[in-house]
């Protein structure tokens, strides 16, 4: 029986983040086919995808931010001035953000996270599905995950 010695370390090191992040591609990439057949295509990396709605005096009113990868647009974050909600402007944003995944970067589906007291209702009415839901993340607080086909 081999006995080995290791030693643990908790300080944030980004050189060996990169290293770990590039040795888990690896090891990925030889167990699964679809991520070797991603490998070098269009799909493989990720690309920034913002949409921003700017009022009348160049003001931000309300934006996007997400990104496309592997046929998949994912919204990071989504917000609107509490002053233009309700006139649609999210689902303005959703539905732009949404168009150019599909039309111009070939996604067929969308996700994001979002939580109890933020907008799974929203979400729902653009036709997202809930496909997870974690309680308590953080405490007192309920994340949902949802999906949508983007036809």
């Amino acid at each position: 029986m081999v006995c080995r010695m290791f030693r643990f370390e908790t300080e944030v090191d980004k050189a060996r983040r990169d290293l770990l992040r590039a040795r888990l591609r690896d090891t990925n990439t030889a167990a699964s086919p679809v991520l070797r057949a991603l490998r070098g295509s269009p799909g493989e990396r990720e690309s920034p995808l913002h949409v921003w709605a700017l009022d009348g005096a160049g003001g931000l009113a309300g934006g996007l931010v997400g990104h496309t990868w592997a046929t998949w647009l994912h919204v990071t974050y989504l917000w609107v001035d509490e002053r233009h909600r309700g006139a649609g402007l999210g689902s303005g944003l959703l539905a732009r953000a949404e168009r150019t995944a599909r039309q111009d970067r070939g996604c067929r589906s969308s996700r994001v996270e979002t939580w109890d007291f933020q907008a799974p209702g929203f979400y729902t009415k653009q036709g997202y599905e809930v496909v997870c839901v974690i309680p308590d993340y953080p405490p007192g607080i309920t994340e949902y995950t949802l999906t949508k086909r983007l036809g």
